[in-house]
């Protein structure tokens, strides 16, 4: 890539990226800190990614999904995902009119542009394979019918992970479809003043309105995919997913005994994706390994299968990345 091509790409991404700070400063008045979630969402808005969040009831993982969705001009859906929730409640059905004689078809929440799946892990299989048509073929069939959804259409998931009862684990093919699984941590002291004297003053979130049009998401996006990765980078991208399934290869016999099923190319597809979505929010017209390495966790966290030898040693998949990390020479 030319200086020159540089340049016009960066004047580009300053002029494409104008909406991000009202966005952030709109979510601002609504959520205390959960900055970097915030943060790695808009990834996902960029990247065309579908998200897990992962926390403990309270931390506001569906108030941030529910606030970045009044922010945009889109459709919103919450499916509420319970033990008694049939595929039907989730895609739509075919209903008989009597006065036609025909079947029509009634469409189910899913047809929206942000979902936010809460709980997803409480609906049995059947549910979440109906799931899966949606995430990965950004389409939907009822009966003999098939309907492509709205651009742009997200997957936004919440999980809660210590109340195990009543709840179906998810499967590995979906686990996979999400772009990242983001952890949400409880808030720092300082933090927690803040929420407990915005409490106080009453509640924002009536006042929010939209601040971002749907074409712009769409301009920004094809933005993000000119944003240049060096072939060092891809490499460095490749070898961190080689590593997972061969880890004897990369000097890392140490971990050979823990990992028991590495990432599959979603990994790399993604790691590109996201490290470009990171790089456009950073006025950048290239990637770094910086980018790698800030939203690697969260891509091959829930990629990374240990074996139950890891169980036994309490070795996490979060430490696992981090040997990669580690281990992986950086270009």
């Amino acid at each position: 890539m030319t200086d020159f091509s540089l340049t016009e790409l960066n004047e580009k991404i300053s002029r494409k990226s104008n909406f991000v700070k009202p966005l952030l400063d709109s979510i601002e008045k609504v959520i205390v800190g959960q900055k970097e979630i915030v943060n790695k969402i808009i990834i996902g808005l960029l990247s065309n990614g579908h998200i897990l969040l992962e926390g403990v009831p309270g931390l506001a993982k569906t108030t941030i999904i529910r606030t970045v969705a009044q922010l945009i001009d889109t459709k919103f859906q919450r499916i509420q995902f319970t033990p008694d929730m049939l595929p039907a409640d989730l895609i739509g059905t075919l209903i008989y009119n009597q006065k036609t004689g025909s079947f029509e078809t009634k469409q189910g929440p899913i047809f929206a542009n942000i979902i936010l799946a809460d709980e997803i892990n409480r609906s049995p299989a059947k549910v979440q394979s109906a799931l899966l048509e949606s995430m990965q073929e950004r389409q939907i069939t009822i009966g003999e019918q098939t309907f492509p959804l709205d651009d742009p259409f997200l997957v936004f998931a919440t999980q809660n992970p210590i109340e195990q009862e009543g709840t179906y684990p998810l499967p590995e093919a979906q686990v996979d479809r999400f772009m990242m699984k983001l952890k949400v941590n409880y808030p720092s002291e300082q933090e927690e003043l803040e929420i407990l004297r915005k409490v106080s003053m009453g509640n924002e979130k009536s006042s929010l309105s939209a601040v971002i049009k749907t074409k712009e998401i769409r301009d920004a996006r094809n933005i993000v995919n000119e944003i240049y990765v060096d072939e060092k980078i891809e490499k460095y991208v490749i070898n961190l997913i080689l590593a997972t399934r061969d880890p004897r290869k990369y000097n890392l016999g140490e971990i050979s005994n823990l990992i028991a099923y590495g990432c599959s190319p979603r990994a790399t597809i993604f790691l590109i994706l996201a490290s470009r979505a990171r790089a456009f929010l950073e006025g950048r017209g290239y990637v770094i390994p910086e980018d790698i390495r800030y939203v690697g966790f969260d891509i091959l966290r829930h990629r990374i299968i240990p074996t139950y030898e890891a169980e036994a040693e309490e070795v996490s998949s979060e430490e696992l990345v981090q040997r990669l990390f580690d281990s992986i020479e950086v270009p």
